[in-house]
């Protein structure tokens, strides 16, 4: 079963996001509560913990601006 990685919503007024830097590579193995991805707000950097262990797979692009509750990966 796959669970996606979806730009979460960090505060009230938040719309978008902008993806700094993944925390891990393409195909690691990761576990619940590993730092997958840094992502920056109009106010706040934060790095972004996976909910679930397994495999991950990275579909959004570091630098890119992301709409809240785009997808930008999966975990299997």
């Amino acid at each position: 079963m796959s669970t996606s990685i979806n730009i979460p919503k960090l505060g009230v007024s938040m719309t978008e996001g902008t993806l700094i830097e993944w925390l891990v590579a393409d195909g690691d193995t990761i576990s619940a509560g590993q730092g997958i991805y840094r992502l920056e707000t109009d106010k706040v950097e934060n790095d972004v913990e996976a909910m679930v262990g397994g495999v991950i797979h990275l579909t959004g692009e570091e630098g890119e601006t992301y709409e809240v509750g785009t997808q930008i990966g999966s975990i299997d």
